[in-house]
């Protein structure tokens, strides 16, 4: 898992409440087994006018000022419904990082810390702000101090000791297994042979 410490990247507003799984990577999309290829299929019903992929001009990931975002600024309630982790995977291989939102779903928050991206839970007032900025200006998001930086002030974020140890190691649950390596295996050594 890549390591998340001191990330700055573009941000794109959508501040809608209430965004689900199933909007996020509707259940047409959910016959694959890798965690790639969902990125295109991220919001799919907003993003696209058909299912041949005519972007929809009106909505703003298609706006040519935030097609590279990174950061998502969104409202209460994010990734509520099914517990497709496919979900997190189309956030993840669309691009995005970090998700600013009001209050996430249990299930999705895990599932975003779990690949990787860090979900940040801010009041109202704070996303509005963050919001505002001018498309193309940058936010750094600072995991070891908790601090979201930019133009607009700086703002302190909460996240469980354990997870941000992950993310600024690059630790998924494979890699702190193989921290154990050694040990796995001189374990393995004097276990009798049963199978020979």
């Amino acid at each position: 898992m890549e390591k998340f410490t001191v990330y700055t990247g573009k941000s794109v507003p959508l501040m809608n409440d209430n965004i689900d799984t199933d909007q996020l990577i509707p259940k047409q999309f959910l016959k694959a087994i890798d965690k790639k290829g969902f990125g295109k299929n991220l919001l799919f019903e907003w993003r696209y006018l058909n299912d041949d992929y005519d972007e929809n001009p009106d909505f703003i990931f298609n706006k040519p000022e935030y097609r590279n975002a990174t950061i998502l600024i969104s409202g209460d309630n994010f990734g509520s419904g099914s517990s497709r982790e496919h979900a997190a995977w189309a956030l993840e291989d669309y691009g995005f990082r970090c998700v600013i939102a009001g209050s996430f779903s249990d299930i999705h928050y895990n599932n975003e810390l779990k690949n990787g991206m860090l979900p940040i839970v801010q009041p109202l007032d704070v996303r509005e702000k963050l919001a505002s900025l001018p498309a193309g200006e940058e936010i750094t998001i600072d995991l070891p101090n908790q601090l979201i930086k930019s133009s607009v002030g700086e703002f302190p974020f909460d996240i469980d000791h354990e997870w941000k140890r992950k993310l600024v190691e690059g630790l998924d649950d494979i890699g702190i297994t193989l921290q154990y390596e050694g040990l796995i295996a001189a374990y393995e050594k004097q276990r009798p042979a049963y199978w020979q």
